[in-house]
């Protein structure tokens, strides 16, 4: 009797211990700990001389979560910690938040004064048309973060980067026959729009084939491809034209093989990013008619045409990837701009800096 006793009793402190060992299992795993972090922040990186960083996103962008362990492995950048615990406000050397997702009575921004080592990273990858102008925010922020190239951290929508062996001849690998000649897919089609002005312009002489909600043809991810790889022409046509704002539009017409048509900021301003020959430009053109017969004579000549691939022997297209990459960069910035620094008048450089070119068209 006394051992079935100290049986039972021996089963009960066992059921006892593995519960108890549950619980302590489950509260490491749904809790996040101080100590795990100030773990990451204290151990060894690349650079002895550099600590590692610790960034607090504070607004998801768009709502649009993402790992947060991913700087090393995609973009080689070491000793960043990134977290979305708001506990750590007032630990973190960065704190990320995303414009559009600004109250408009900044309601939902942090409710403590910036600690004077901690940089309040204003991030941004909207058109200043396509901005609204936030109440309160102008003397808030001490680092600027968008695509324009003179930002504190300038993230571009893509760029080209060297490539050792680039292609000898891309006409070699075009295909014969592309089934589309100009392609465009729209999801925000506007009549004040001047691309839209631009294109209602340019059907008129040659047939492009549109595709988008305002169409009535939505667009999968991989029909995305499909289309813009089996057009010869895709019109890379930006929402407003504004300095530095050339967005995936382009990046994702030469990736996939066809030779952009663009509208937006200067040619000049386009050929900071690109090589000159590696697009059409409608600034270039006095009317689009004068377009449309320049892209029929590329049409009919397979080696002019190809021209616009020679970029492809010393580059290849990098995407960025929004906003992963953004929240990477802001950390390894705050790694090497360590100094106090202020922002003043976001709001000027920003919308009256960033000219304003999105006036009626002077042809037709």
């Amino acid at each position: 009797m006394s051992t079935m006793f100290g049986c039972k009793m021996w089963l009960s402190l066992w059921y006892v211990a593995l519960l108890l060992a549950a619980l302590l299992i489950a509260l490491l795993y749904y809790t996040p700990s101080f100590r795990c972090l100030t773990r990451e922040l204290s151990e060894p990186i690349t650079n002895p001389g550099l600590r590692a960083v610790l960034v607090l996103i504070w607004l998801w962008p768009f709502n649009q979560t993402f790992e947060l362990d991913l700087c090393s492995s995609l973009f080689n950048i070491h000793g960043c910690v990134l977290t979305a615990d708001r506990d750590f406000v007032e630990k973190a050397d960065g704190v990320l938040i995303h414009h559009r997702d600004i109250a408009w009575d900044a309601s939902n921004l942090p409710r403590v004064l910036r600690p004077t080592h901690q940089k309040w990273i204003w991030m941004n990858s909207e058109s200043p048309s396509n901005t609204d102008r936030i109440p309160g925010l102008d003397d808030l922020f001490n680092v600027s973060l968008s695509y324009r190239k003179d930002s504190d951290i300038s993230v571009p929508y893509g760029s080209l980067v060297p490539v050792d062996d680039g292609f000898e001849d891309f006409v070699d690998i075009l295909p014969s026959e592309k089934d589309k000649l100009v392609c465009w897919i729209v999801s925000n089609y506007k009549p004040e729009h001047r691309r839209v002005q631009y294109y209602e312009q340019l059907s008129k002489y040659v047939k492009v084939h549109v595709f988008g909600d305002f169409f009535e043809k939505h667009v999968s991810e991989q029909e995305y491809k499909d289309i813009i790889s089996g057009c010869k022409f895709y019109l890379s046509f930006e929402n407003s034209a504004h300095t530095d704002y050339i967005t995936e539009k382009l990046f994702n017409a030469l990736d996939l093989g066809a030779v952009p048509v663009v509208f937006g900021p200067s040619r000049k301003n386009y050929e900071r990013f690109v090589p000159g020959d590696a697009f059409i430009h409608v600034d270039d053109f006095p009317s689009m008619r004068a377009l449309s017969k320049h892209l029929f004579l590329l049409h009919r000549n397979q080696a002019l045409y190809a021209r616009y691939f020679r970029w492809r022997r010393r580059f290849r297209v990098k995407k960025t990837y929004f906003p992963v990459e953004n929240a990477c960069r802001s950390c390894e910035y705050i790694r090497q701009n360590r100094q106090y620094q202020v922002l003043t008048n976001l709001y000027r450089w920003y919308w009256d800096t960033s000219q304003e070119l999105d006036l009626p068209p002077s042809f037709y």
